[in-house]
């Protein structure tokens, strides 16, 4: 069976077809790697915070500052913030919003209230892959370098072509991983198909992967206010008593289950005319 020149023509044609609807695939494909993903809402675990009488200074006091398991929360002047063993006494304490305190000559009047904290309960992130960036992750523990020793060393490798790299035009040290980024998208793409390097670390080859980089964003994130449980705030104590000896008095009292009170867990106090912040970090810890 003879092949004519319009057999060959209509063969190439249809092979250019296919090409074209290839390429169009393989066009929108990488316009989905290139755009934001589908922003993600994810919950964030409840993780139960409480004041174990570690405190900061400052004058210029923010409302709040909230960082991983750690929670600021401002005090002011002429207050001090109490923390029970037991939840049940805090509660108990604050169905009476005024206390009198007994200094033997006098009476002390003070406002106790409940102290509430901001916390997280949903994020909303969109991600978005970087092409000029890789991560390169695997380090061991006991690896006896500086940071920008590691940094430096890394981007030493990695930015020979021998070793498949290039240009190397951003470095960060992240938890646990470090991220690379080169002048060349095509340096980084070639980095992670290689996928595994074994790396001059000191005195050893540390065996390093190169992964993908990918850019994460917090659009939004959904905040509640949650009791202290176990913590009241104590507010217009008059400046008659110097620090210590109110906080040895306020001890005392808020100890003598007669009073209402219980076992103190953790006591600050704040004077008149300063502020102070109480940090509220997780009870497990």
């Amino acid at each position: 069976m003879s092949v004519t020149l319009q057999d060959v023509l209509c063969s190439l044609q249809e092979e250019q077809s296919r090409l074209k609807m290839k390429l169009q695939e393989l066009q929108q494909q990488k316009r989905e790697l290139s755009s934001p993903k589908e922003k993600i809402p994810f919950p964030v675990p409840e993780v139960p915070l409480a004041f174990q009488g570690r405190t900061q200074q400052g004058r210029q006091v923010p409302k709040f500052l909230v960082s991983n398991l750690e929670i600021c929360c401002p005090l002011p002047g002429g207050s001090a913030l109490v923390t029970f063993d037991d939840p049940k006494v805090a509660d108990q304490l604050l169905q009476q919003k005024e206390h009198k305190i007994d200094l033997e000559e006098c009476w002390l009047r003070v406002q106790i209230q409940p102290l509430e904290l901001p916390v997280v309960t949903n994020i909303q992130v969109s991600s978005q892959p970087d092409s000029h960036r890789v991560l390169v992750s695997g380090f061991p523990s006991g690896l006896q370098l500086s940071e920008e020793e590691l940094l430096d060393k890394l981007e030493i490798f990695f930015g020979k072509a021998k070793n498949g790299g290039g240009d190397v035009e951003a470095r960060e040290m992240l938890q646990g991983t470090v991220m690379l980024g080169f002048a060349d998208e095509k340096v980084a793409q070639n980095l992670c198909q290689i996928g595994q390097f074994r790396v001059p670390l000191g005195r050893q080859h540390v065996p390093l992967r190169v992964s993908p980089y990918v850019s994460g964003e917090i659009q939004e994130a959904k905040i509640k206010f949650q009791q202290a449980l176990h913590s009241v705030l104590v507010t217009n104590i008059p400046d008659i008593l110097d620090a210590p000896e109110l906080h040895d008095i306020l001890s005392i009292h808020f100890q003598k289950p007669t009073r209402g009170g219980g076992e103190v867990e953790a006591l600050t106090v704040v004077p008149s005319g300063q502020q102070g912040l109480a940090v509220f970090t997780s009870s497990s810890s």
